[in-house]
């Protein structure tokens, strides 16, 4: 089985901060020694990223996915362009708020807006203008990975960032569905489902102070993450997010696969 140790090449988008900036410092400490694109918004978080990692095996690029279709399209192309070896791509982009829906007039549209875009379509159409750089490969003989990162909130939700959830939630689905659509592909699809953990994704909600007296450290997460990884894991869940989706999803991934590629005759098609 095919695991993260058979990529060359690993984009890692949102490493600027929190699960993706360790992703991609621990990918890059991988016996396999596999080079490493940290992508982020934060031009000076990158340079300190690849200054840390004390060689040249990390390179950086500069982008926001929260643009239209046609830049992302730009932005493939060019990295594709630049470095053909490409292999995986983990999709830590995300940004998260707070929403009070007993006091509407508090809600501002355009933060539910680029909520929902970063967390879930940019990550659609990044996925979309990947795959034929992947199938291109896998026509070579190389496997290739897309990795997106989800959460243990699009299992069971915090009402306090319901948007956040459900953008967590259709990324979940999405990837359920892709997994399965290309089973018959040397294209893996491996979802991360964090617990709550380590992260500045909190900081500007200020709850801070209140999530860290629960949150799983990050560095024990990315040990977990990565054994989950190098396993060939379909699905690498830590801590309790390991917990609910065997709680409340048992069953579903392969419940999907059989539906889609066996055709269960239980679930026909709509």
């Amino acid at each position: 089985m095919t695991n993260i140790k058979d990529a060359k090449c690993v984009l890692v988008i949102g490493a600027t901060a929190g699960i993706g900036r360790a992703l991609a410092l621990a990918i890059h400490d991988l016996d396999s020694k596999p080079t490493v694109i940290a992508a982020g918004r934060r031009q000076e978080r990158l340079d300190e990223l690849a200054a840390k990692s004390g060689d040249s095996r990390i390179k950086t690029v500069q982008v926001d996915i929260n643009t239209t279709y046609d830049k992302l399209k730009q932005f493939v192309d060019d990295l594709t362009g630049r470095y053909p070896d490409v292999d995986a791509v983990v999709l830590s982009s995300g940004i998260q708020h707070i929403f009070d829906f007993e006091k509407p007039e508090s809600i501002d549209v355009n933060k539910i807006a680029d909520e929902f875009n970063t967390n879930y379509v940019a990550i659609v159409n990044l996925i979309l203008l990947f795959l034929p750089h992947f199938l291109k490969l896998n026509a070579a003989g190389r496997p290739s990975f897309i990795i997106p990162i989800t959460s243990s909130l699009a299992i069971v939700p915090r009402p306090t960032v319901p948007n956040y959830c459900a953008t967590k939630a259709a990324l979940h689905s999405f990837s359920l569905s892709l997994r399965a659509q290309l089973a018959h592909t040397n294209v893996r699809v491996v979802e991360i489902l964090p617990p709550l953990v380590e992260s500045e994704l909190h900081d500007h909600q200020g709850t801070t102070p209140a999530l860290s007296i629960f949150w799983m450290p990050l560095d024990q997460f990315i040990k977990l993450t990565i054994e989950g990884l190098v396993r060939g894991d379909p699905e690498v869940v830590v801590g309790m997010a390991a917990a609910v989706l065997q709680r409340y999803e048992k069953g579903k991934r392969e419940a999907v696969e059989q539906i889609y590629v066996r055709g269960d005759p239980a679930f026909p098609p709509s």
